[in-house]
């Protein structure tokens, strides 16, 4: 009887021992993860992959940009480095490193951190076109790299030797007010060499001519702001429908419908949004805002203070500058608020 008792002690407490185990492993069981972490997630839509995907490149692909990325990885990513087809070809002090900067926000879109001065320098093309497309960034096969270099526009070798690499591909020209242009880039030459403690010419003796007191047309800073000259040249190669004219003073005032312009160009669905961009009071500007953590301003140099310019040598500028804005409203079909 004594040793019954004793056994049906031991036998309850075994019991409740592995009731308890039983219980507690159950409590374990529901807190473990109903999947494995890595298939939390679930898998990604295949119809929403390209652009969702590329939505979250820019730390990887800022990594192969600064060469830390082996063959293997750029294998495994399906990385590649493509040639533009689009390229930002004008014009100088128009506004195209912020055209280049905004649409850089879109997903689909890749840029050339650098000006590549390949159609314009003849010693860079001789090198050819793979050196060319081994200048340009890592992308996705579905993203569009595009690169600028505003002394395309006004070079002349450059619209034959494009064409000849792709004679379809679209081609962006922003251009600004053609004085307010020439003044900005006067002014970006007088910074140079104030740096340099090199003197320099006021505005109006290089503008106007002092034996005729005309327009110099001999004045680079002249001859590029008249845009008809060098558009011209380029519809031998190209036509009208290959080009898109950006309105860069609406670019820094109100840019967010500029962009949208150029997405429809680019054929690109709509990505940017005034999420995007937003007015910074200290500095003038719009800066970008790619998501909650990565914000970017433009570099310091830009918005110049520009020097002080004699009222009558601004009105015989415009007045010079009139009829070429008009063919040029003609040959485009944008009419910009130009005086």
């Amino acid at each position: 009887a004594w040793l019954r008792q004793k056994l049906l002690v031991l036998g309850s407490l075994a019991v409740g021992s592995l009731l308890y185990l039983v219980a507690r492993v159950g409590s374990l069981d529901r807190l473990q993860p109903i999947c494995p972490i890595e298939g939390r997630f679930g898998a990604r839509s295949q119809a929403e992959f390209p652009l969702r995907a590329l939505q979250f490149k820019r730390g990887l692909l800022h990594e192969f940009r600064k060469g830390n990325a082996s063959k293997e990885q750029v294998r495994l990513h399906d990385l590649v480095q493509q040639l533009p087809k689009a390229i930002i070809i004008g014009v100088r002090k128009g506004g195209t490193r912020a055209l280049l900067e905004m649409l850089n926000l879109h997903p689909a879109v890749v840029k050339a951190s650098q000006e590549i001065h390949f159609f314009d320098n003849d010693e860079n093309y001789a090198k050819g076109i793979d050196w060319y497309r081994k200048k340009m960034p890592f992308s996705y096969p579905q993203q569009i790299t595009i690169e600028k270099s505003p002394a395309y526009f006004i070079t002349e070798e450059v619209p034959e030797r494009i064409y000849k690499m792709n004679s379809s591909i679209k081609l962006l020209v922003i251009v600004r007010e053609p004085t307010t242009r020439a003044i900005s880039d006067y002014t970006q030459v007088l910074e140079g060499k104030e740096r340099k403690n090199k003197t320099y010419y006021k505005f109006e003796k290089l503008a106007i001519d002092p034996n005729t007191c005309e327009v110099n047309t001999k004045y680079k800073a002249v001859r590029t702001s008249i845009y008809t000259k060098h558009l011209e040249r380029w519809l031998k190669y190209f036509p009208i429908e290959q080009f898109h004219i950006v309105d860069g003073d609406r670019l820094i005032t109100e840019p967010l419908p500029e962009l949208q312009l150029v997405e429809k160009f680019l054929n690109l669905p709509p990505r940017i949004s005034q999420y995007n961009l937003y007015f910074n009071a200290t500095r003038g500007f719009y800066c970008l805002r790619f998501n909650i953590i990565f914000n970017k301003c433009l570099a310091g140099s830009k918005g110049r203070i520009h020097p002080e310019v004699d009222p009558s040598v601004i009105t015989k500028l415009r007045k010079f500058f009139h009829p070429f804005n008009q063919k040029f409203y003609q040959i485009t079909g944008r009419t910009l608020n130009w005086p």
